[in-house]
């Protein structure tokens, strides 16, 4: 698939091979957590549980156990997709928020706050697809929790700048628990310092002892109905009793000869199919060319309003997924990119703060999984005495009641995070995925076109520049664009900004399985991404 010496882009990592195991995500002691877990016995599902549950320890930055979550998984020779995102609460509508005089979803507080599908989604991906008990699953993100672990410099700086921001922006009483939790001291953690969530740990040990039940149905479901019941929110424990993760078949585009795969909406991974099949439509033989660049942009400009536009909770949806990934509604689309920058609208099908990881062992199992806050630490509300922090992702319902994506009580909401995976003539190639809110999809186009076009190996696939649409015409793009591409996409139109500082291009990982059998990984050199390789 990949020449090894292809597009040598500055650094500090190399790929990284193995035989019998192996754990790519943003933070070292998760991927040591997975690793330890495969050691155990477990298979890759079990790895991906026990790295997910110590992300949210390590890098509550972005993840916590109020959020969501959503998974790819091979086993025995099938796809399997989890969507374990979480509705709405059934008290919270339009009409009510309007009498607030609210004219847009707030992103912090009460009121963003929809059912965390994390918890379940754990419990559900070992029960059916793990070897080992969630009670062993979820030992090593206990014991960070309740021993404490050194912060890494990446989340040290995020945690640093939300203490931040939050304390000046935050003033009620329903907050204390937030500040209690994460920043006692009045602010975030140095690198290096050692940070203990012993509230943490014992919410994530009665989610082990009961198989998530607990979280949804018991004494955690009864604190959280009784601090939202206190503090004027919406969410009730029976919201959390209803609530079941959701197994999909995963929807793909051919590319090249290879399937791409991703969860179906409510999911916003149907933007990168999108744009791949409009991108079908188009030679790519060098990736450093203005018309690489220039036909990439268009194609995620098209697809996004699209998703934008059309993509909701599923039951809502006006349009079929059929139809927007439809050869012929690609070729339209594509028939709009020309030599200049276009200013993109929807088009008109025929109705009808995130953390990823992957993980692969030597028996073929392997699983691209995703969970999310939304933003940041999320809502910043955190129930006292059980650590959970809780997601403010209903943020991205629209308060307009003709818009496809309009809040009503039970509804899932338009959702960021995506999961991906590679498949080729039946048999997996592997998981792949690139974290950041609207990053996400472009991310994915990006990385793959990496993959598939130009034959980079997954650390190679990682390292390269990424560019960013922000909305219209305006994107960003990282310093190590040419400057001469930069020239020339700003003569066809696009308004481009050069980013020195990093900017947000998503953290992504990679695993391939090779023709041996044995793995290759990439990782993130834009975090403190690590590979745990057995």
């Amino acid at each position: 698939m990949f020449d090894a010496h292809t597009y040598p882009y500055a650094s500090r990592r190399t790929v990284v091979y193995a035989r019998r195991g192996m754990v790519a995500t943003g933070h070292p002691l998760a991927a040591q957590a997975g690793l330890t877990i495969l050691q155990q016995g477990g298979n890759a599902i079990d790895a991906a549980v026990a790295t997910a549950a110590a992300l949210t320890v390590v890098e509550p930055t972005a993840n916590g156990i109020g959020s969501d979550a959503f998974a790819i998984v091979w086993t025995n020779g099938q796809l399997h997709g989890l969507n374990s995102s979480g509705p709405a609460p059934q008290l919270l509508d339009i009409p009510t928020l309007q009498r607030k005089g609210l004219t847009e979803m707030p992103s912090e507080g009460l009121i963003p706050v929809t059912v965390p599908g994390a918890p379940a989604a754990w419990a559900a991906l070992v029960e059916r697809f793990g070897r080992l008990s969630l009670r062993q699953v979820l030992a090593p993100a206990i014991a960070l929790a309740d021993e404490g672990h050194a912060v890494a410099p990446t989340v040290a700086r995020g945690w640093t700048a939300s203490a931040k921001r939050f304390a000046d922006l935050l003033r009620g009483d329903e907050y204390r628990g937030w500040f209690d939790t994460f920043a006692p001291d009045g602010k975030g953690p140095a690198a290096g310092d050692i940070v203990r969530l012993p509230d943490h740990a014992r919410t994530l040990r009665a989610i082990a002892e009961t198989g998530a039940r607990d979280f949804y149905e018991g004494e955690i479901a009864e604190r959280i109905d009784a601090f939202f019941r206190a503090h004027g929110g919406y969410l009730r424990k029976s919201d959390l009793e209803a609530f079941q993760p959701e197994w999909v078949q995963p929807i793909s585009v051919r590319y090249r000869g290879y399937d791409v795969w991703e969860i179906p909406p409510n999911g916003q991974g149907i933007v990168a199919l999108m744009a791949l099949n409009i991108l079908n439509g188009f030679e790519f033989t060098e990736r450093e060319t203005v018309e690489t660049y220039h036909r990439q942009m268009e194609a995620i400009k098209l697809a996004f309003v699209d998703g934008k536009h059309y993509v909701t909770d599923p039951r809502k949806m006006r349009v079929s997924v059929e139809e927007l990934l439809s050869p012929a509604y690609a070729a339209d689309r594509r028939k709009l990119i020309g030599e200049m920058a276009l200013e993109p609208e929807p088009g008109r099908p025929r109705a009808s703060g995130t953390v990823y990881l992957a993980a692969a062992d030597g028996d073929g199992n392997m699983i691209s999984y995703i969970q999310s806050n939304y933003k940041g630490f999320g809502s910043g509300i955190v129930v006292p005495g059980t650590g959970v922090a809780m997601q403010n992702r209903g943020h991205t319902f629209s308060l307009n009641p003709t818009h496809a994506n309009a809040l009503e009580p039970g509804k899932r909401t338009y959702h960021t995070i995506i999961p991906g995976f590679l498949t080729k003539d039946g048999q997996p190639v592997g998981p792949f995925g690139v974290m950041g809110g609207y990053m996400q999809p472009q991310g994915h186009v990006q990385v793959v076109s990496n993959l598939v076009d130009f034959h980079m190996n997954p650390q190679a696939a990682l390292d390269a520049p990424r560019w960013q649409w922000l909305e219209g015409k305006r994107f960003t793009v990282e310093r190590a664009v040419p400057d001469h591409i930069v020239d020339q996409l700003v003569r066809r139109g696009h308004q481009i900004q050069v980013t020195h500082d990093g900017g947000s291009y998503g953290r992504g990982q990679v695993i391939v399985r090779m023709p041996s059998g044995s793995l290759a990984g990439g990782t993130e050199p834009r975090t403190d991404g690590h590979i745990a390789a057995w």
